[in-house]
């Protein structure tokens, strides 16, 4: 009998355990089937690229270097929930089919159509302007077709054959501004401390907190490289369309004579201007085109190619593995420097280290090219990254640092030290200084009948308490770990940039430069785009055969899968309709211009971070 009951028992453990088996094995080919109907579901079909045609580029959202991943099932819970994902457009998407356009037969000419662009750097469009100058250069016609254009739309279509309007748009040029919140009043009203620590004449970045305006130091300063990416801008508009480039201040300047003139006409008064070619309506544009390329199959527009779907003939640039055993490697680097967990638009010096590590550790990778595009952030973090860069420098590997639009303050901290720096005209960068902050509200509590009270061990015991005074001990010591990281700071940029004590003092003390002008100071060692700083990466490693690729590759990881799903849940539960009937809603830009100081992190609340939003020198 008990032989019996043994065999019962056993007969149910493997029954048990064949069940359990078999339903997570079920579970699994379901799931895995249900990914391959939605794979079939949204695949795209094959492309066709008709014998005469013309490549529409309409880039949608914002221009990006490195996009920011969405996996496909994110992407139809966030559909059928109603909510729209931040579109993005890679740089070198638009890039690779330009220069691939230009030697297909099949595709005649370039329509430039830009309405759905949003945030753009001017050093991304002049990239741009110069690939569609080298697709002209074969023969080939740009044609810029838009409603209207705003100042960053405009400057691209400056570098078109033809630029078209349409009879109700304009071209509504402004020139370049800086411009900030300030909030010293309010913070009194609120019986708010803020106490700031910084070294530099020009580290302007906490002057909202304790101004009421733009001290004259920080007003010059901007002037200088507003100044001169107004001229910049100017001159490139001004060869495109062969007029002086005093003319693009007149039009801004003298616009309500202009307009007066033209008879309160924005499209006319452009046209005068010599700013656009022709005037047309949607229906008389697309006569004009199909004129040029013929009709589409089913003859309701012009034979065409959108060129996402044309890049889907490609193959993409820096992310195809192939059997080369000479690699340049490229690091994407965009965001404010934090510690910890990476997000959306920030640089994590702990992802970061990890892959400079890959390529410190991969022998294909003869030589790095860091591009960055950052405005800083923790100084700690920088540190950290700075210390992974010199690791993998001590391989004799060559480290080429590209800029972007922003590359100042711990972003040229942890760039000081490469062997060559690349900047466009465009990239603002310097920014040599840091600060700390810290607010208390002991007032704001007193106000209210509340108050703090207690006993310690020490002076510095229960410091860091928002609720409490802060002790002059611990603002001393503060002040002291300020000035010793900015004596790091010039110490690592004269070293690093192999200039004289006097010199880096000289263009430090928090002062933002422009590209050329930081070319001219030491800054940075060349003017140029991230395919140059490849080529220059290549040439210090000595390699005549070599292939460029992104570290890490682009795609999607199981565990990177389910993390978004996660987030995207969490998003979905956070959402708020009402959000944009906030009548607060104008004090968004306060938070947009401090919400650095929540993410970066840094354990001794030490910054060195430049505050020039992107939109100040982006579109």
């Amino acid at each position: 009998m008990k032989k019996f009951f043994v065999f019962i028992g056993v007969l149910i453990h493997w029954l048990w355990k064949l069940l359990t088996t078999g339903s997570t094995l079920l579970v699994n080919v379901f799931f895995l089937f249900s990914l391959l109907f939605i794979f079939l579901l949204f695949a795209p079909p094959g492309i066709d690229v008709p014998d005469k045609a013309a490549l529409v580029i309409a880039p949608a959202g914002t221009i990006v270097e490195q996009p920011t991943v969405i996996n496909p099932i994110s992407r139809i819970v966030n559909e059928f929930a109603g909510m729209s994902l931040p579109e993005e457009t890679l740089l070198q998407d638009i890039l690779d089919t330009i220069d691939a356009a230009a030697t297909d037969e099949r595709i005649e000419l370039i329509v430039l159509s830009l309405d759905r662009m949003e945030r753009c750097g001017l050093n991304q469009l002049q990239v741009i302007g110069r690939y569609l100058e080298t697709f002209r250069g074969v023969g080939k016609k740009v044609i810029a077709v838009d409603d209207s254009y705003d100042q960053g739309h405009y400057y691209l279509a400056s570098f078109a054959d033809e630029i078209i309007l349409n009879p109700m748009g304009g071209v509504h040029l402004r020139g370049f501004g800086l411009f900030r919140l300030y909030m010293k009043e309010m913070f009194d009203k609120l019986a708010v401390n803020f106490h700031v620590f910084r070294v530099g004449t020009y580290k302007s970045a906490v002057e909202p907190f304790i101004r009421t305006g733009m001290s004259d130091e920080a007003r010059a300063a901007n002037q200088v490289w507003l100044n001169k990416a107004w001229d910049l801008f100017r001159a490139d508009i001004a060869a495109g369309r062969k007029l002086d480039a005093e003319q693009i201040n007149t039009y801004v300047n003298d616009m309500p004579d202009l307009l007066r003139k033209a008879g309160g006409s924005t499209s006319r008064m452009a046209l005068e201007a010599g700013l656009v070619d022709a005037v047309k309506t949607r229906p008389e544009l697309n006569d004009y085109l199909t004129g040029l390329v013929g009709a589409s199959g089913d003859g309701s527009s012009f034979s065409q190619i959108h060129f996402q779907d044309y890049l889907r003939t490609l193959t993409p640039s820096f992310t195809s593995p192939e059997n080369s055993p000479n690699h340049v490697g490229i690091i994407i680097a965009r965001g404010d420097i934090v510690q910890g967990e990476e997000l959306p638009e920030q640089i994590s010096s702990r992802t970061l280290i990890h892959h400079i590590r890959q390529a410190r550790d991969d022998d294909s990778v003869k030589a790095l090219v860091l591009r960055i595009d950052s405005g800083g952030g923790s100084a700690l973090a920088s540190e950290q990254i700075r210390q992974e860069l010199l690791r993998f420098q001590e391989t004799g590997k060559p480290l080429v640092v590209s800029m972007g639009t922003l590359a100042a303050s711990g972003a040229y901290w942890l760039s000081a030290d490469a062997d060559l720096i690349v900047a466009s005209p465009y990239t603002l960068t310097g920014s040599i200084g840091i600060f700390g902050i810290l607010p208390t509200f002991e007032r704001s509590l007193a106000k209210i009948g509340v108050a703090n009270d207690g006993t310690g061990t020490t002076k510095l015991a229960g410091t860091g308490d928002p609720t409490r005074p802060l002790p002059p001990e611990l603002q001393a010591i503060l002040q002291l770990t300020v000035e010793e990281g900015y004596n790091r700071f010039l110490a690592i940029v004269e070293k690093g940039r192999a200039l004289p004590a006097e010199q880096v003092r000289a263009v430090a003390q928090g002062r933002v430069w422009d590209g050329v002008n930081a070319l001219e100071l030491g800054l940075v060692d060349e003017l140029g785009t991230l395919d140059d700083a490849i080529g220059a990466a290549a040439v210090l490693a000595g390699l005549t055969d070599f292939t460029a690729v992104y570290i890490p590759q682009p795609g999607v990881s199981g565990r990177q899968l389910l993390r978004d799903m996660g987030m995207t849940a969490s998003a979905l539960l956070r959402r708020d309709g009402l959000a944009q009937l906030n009548p607060l809603s104008f004090l968004r830009p306060v938070s947009g211009q401090f919400s650095f100081l929540s993410r970066a992190g840094d354990q001794a609340d030490i910054y060195a971070h430049c505050l020039i939003p992107h939109s100040a020198i982006a579109f």
